[in-house]
């Protein structure tokens, strides 16, 4: 197959085109240096400044301040679930305050127990995790450790618009899924963490950007690699980074700063994308059943399902023929997904809209 398809994978997750060309282009040598970015030593000053250039893209994007630090490590937002508390909670007394909107929070919850305790401010369980909650639902310690979410839930499908208001608390934040697909106050932030393969490049990488005094929370009884402040002193080269990773990342965010326009351009852009499919959703009559309340909705992942199993078996094979590839949900939600992340094409929402609608109208 030489024809590229419409790619709604929730990740890894489809890429801009002129980076895939350009990483292409540049892979067997880079322009001045006679070598692959795969080859290059990651202390040459090749890699360095690739390092530099994406840390100053992502600081020029995300308007990050001063007394932040910009790491990129490993292990997925996975291996955040269990860094982030035992950086900032361990040997704590006071407990971390975890807002449980889906699939995500839950799993770092679990992982945070093992490093000491924590409160449920809120829990969407009982809602089937169709809704985020209110100011006035979060129950919240004022004297937390630090008040754990996450800005949008894949797997469900919502989306949080704004940051809960945590006073002097630390608000931590697991971007993963829609990481610089808008702009974000991150002064109302202690730490974000994301890993890579939604929106900002190839799995491998994660982004962390932590306030610095979190970082003397970092006891040196932690191995060192989990260790947020000797990262963040040997400027995420404690070990050889994800080269390859970091170099993508620094062309996503430079497509995003030249060719899209920032990242408030880019929001206009998602937002204009996911309206196209919810439209079909909500004119459907309800042959197309959203999971999201509509003031809840990801403008990344566009959750639904049809009346039968038989018609969304029938609805997925009829989408491969048509080059639209990955729309099957998550097990644990079944139905469809739509994972229209920053890469994905206005032609592509498009295309899959132009089919919903004759779908519904044959199977309806």
């Amino acid at each position: 197959m030489t024809q590229r398809v419409f790619n709604f994978s929730p990740g890894p997750a489809v890429l801009p085109l002129p980076v895939l060309e350009r990483a292409q282009r540049d892979l067997v040598s880079l322009p001045g240096v006679g070598m692959s970015v795969l080859e290059v030593t990651h202390r040459g000053p090749a890699f360095e400044a690739i390092l530099q250039s994406a840390k100053q893209r992502l600081v020029e994007l995300l308007r990050i301040p001063a007394n932040y630090r910009v790491l990129f490590l490993q292990g997925g937002a996975r291996l955040q679930f269990s860094m982030v508390p035992m950086n900032l909670l361990r040997a704590r007394e006071q407990a971390a305050d975890y807002i449980l909107t889906g699939s995500w929070g839950k799993s770092a919850c679990q992982e945070a127990r093992k490093e000491g305790r924590v409160q449920i401010a809120w829990d969407g369980r009982d809602h089937g995790y169709d809704r985020l909650p209110g100011p006035a639902d979060l129950v919240l310690d004022p004297a937390a450790a630090y008040v754990h979410m996450t800005s949008n839930e894949t797997i469900e499908g919502v989306q949080f618009r704004a940051e809960p208001d945590t006073g002097q608390v630390p608000l931590v934040c697991d971007a993963s899924s829609d990481f610089l697909s808008r702009p974000l106050p991150i002064a109302r932030y202690g730490l974000i963490y994301a890993c890579a393969q939604k929106n900002a490049g190839p799995a491998g990488v994660t982004v962390v950007i932590v306030r610095e005094d979190l970082l003397e929370r970092s006891s040196d009884a932690l191995p060192g690699y989990l260790n947020f402040r000797l990262q963040a002193q040997e400027d995420s080269m404690y070990n050889t980074p994800p080269t390859f990773a970091i170099y993508v990342l620094d062309l996503v965010a430079q497509w995003l700063q030249e060719e899209i326009g920032g990242l408030a351009a880019m929001q206009w852009l998602n937002q204009e994308k996911s309206q196209l499919v919810y439209a079909v959703v909500d004119a459907s009559g309800g042959f197309y059943q959203g999971h999201a309340q509509p003031a809840c909705r990801s403008l990344m992942n566009v959750t639904f399902r049809l009346p039968t199993e038989e018609l969304q078996a029938g609805f997925l094979a009829e989408a491969e023929q048509r080059g639209l590839y990955n729309l099957k949900g998550h097990r644990s939600v079944g139905g469809i997904r739509a994972s229209i992340y920053n890469a994905m094409p206005l032609a592509g929402v498009t295309a899959l809209g132009e089919f919903m609608q004759q779908f519904r109208r044959q199977h309806g």
